[in-house]
């Protein structure tokens, strides 16, 4: 089934090309369905990249997929042009008022920074705290996950002793939970970050239950609230050649900077770098959408006043391996 998306953006050329499914508002409004509407709080600088990276790991999924972008009004955005956020992007004020089915909270280039310190943190909150009545579940990623467990658990991140740059080995700890459904015991995820929640910290959270974690790069995913919350520390949506550009632009800054772990054939920056984690990606965002989206949101959702009341997926859907 197809992504919806507006007629005119940019990357819909690119996913055609990919025979990737999607439709705009006038091509979806003939079809008898309501699509699962999907909001994306894209954080990062360059968003068109970002939009791209998502929209491709939504789209292996039967459901039709109705998906909004939303940007902070409290940052200035200075690699993306403002024609594309014009008419591309909405505001917190333009949605608050609306309920989504789900939203993905991208990851953002602010580690560094205390929470407190990152410009539009208090609009983050809030967006976080609307959530709770008007998203069914919230998918964070990479710093957004670590923001959402410091803001909803008091967990605080750490610096590390270099990043964590590459592709890791992470293993399943809990098949029966529907998040995993699908996952071979150990799988390749990109990471690119500076810093973690310690896997202890997370461990002794109660409200959180990690699903599949790594020796080297500490806890992957992870889930609180029956699913509404779900917590990703890597970057599974990253296409083939992301870390590849972030390697390159560091060395022609002349940062100190490692080359990513597993993720060049023969550790030659100079090959083609292996595509190692799509299928487990898909697998994840779809398995999200399904069980944690689509199974338990309701048809009608301006009908339902509160979303923590909404009864989520469980036995039925326990994975027998």
């Amino acid at each position: 089934m197809p992504i919806k998306i507006q007629r005119d953006l940019p990357v819909k050329e690119i996913l055609e090309k990919e025979n990737i499914f999607v439709m705009d508002e006038s091509s979806a409004a003939h079809q008898d369905i309501r699509p699962i509407k999907i909001l994306i709080l894209n954080l990062m600088p360059l968003k068109e990249d970002t939009e791209l990276q998502l929209l491709r790991s939504l789209s292996n999924t039967p459901l039709q997929i109705d998906v909004s972008f939303l940007m902070v009004s409290s940052h200035e955005a200075k690699n993306t042009s403002m024609s594309h956020l014009n008419q591309f992007y909405e505001v917190f004020d333009d949605v608050k008022e609306q309920k989504f089915d789900g939203m993905i909270i991208t990851g953002a280039p602010v580690e560094l920074l205390e929470f407190e310190q990152v410009d539009y943190w208090e609009e983050l909150t809030q967006i976080i705290d609307w959530s709770e009545k008007h998203v069914t579940s919230t998918l964070y990623l990479c710093w957004a996950a670590q923001a959402g467990m410091y803001y909803h658990y008091g967990l605080q991140k750490k610096m590390l002793n270099q990043k964590m740059f590459g592709l890791y080995w992470h293993k399943v700890l809990n098949r029966k939970v529907p998040l995993v459904r699908g996952f071979d015991d150990k799988f390749l995820a990109p990471h690119s970050r500076h810093t973690e929640v310690p896997m202890e910290d997370i461990a002794k959270c109660e409200e959180v239950t990690i699903l599949a974690q790594s020796e080297e790069a500490g806890v992957f995913l992870a889930m609180a609230d029956n699913g509404r919350k779900i917590f990703v520390m890597g970057h599974p949506e990253y296409d083939r050649i992301t870390l590849d550009g972030e390697y390159k632009r560091d060395l022609a800054k002349g940062a100190a900077i490692q080359m990513p772990k597993n993720y060049y054939p023969d550790d030659d920056s100079t090959q083609k770098p292996s595509l190692l984690w799509r299928a487990h990606a898909n697998s994840l965002y779809t398995n999200w959408l399904n069980y944690y989206v689509y199974q338990t949101t309701p048809y009608d959702l301006e009908g339902t006043p509160d979303f923590t009341k909404v009864i989520p997926a469980k036995e039925g859907f326990l994975d027998k391996e």
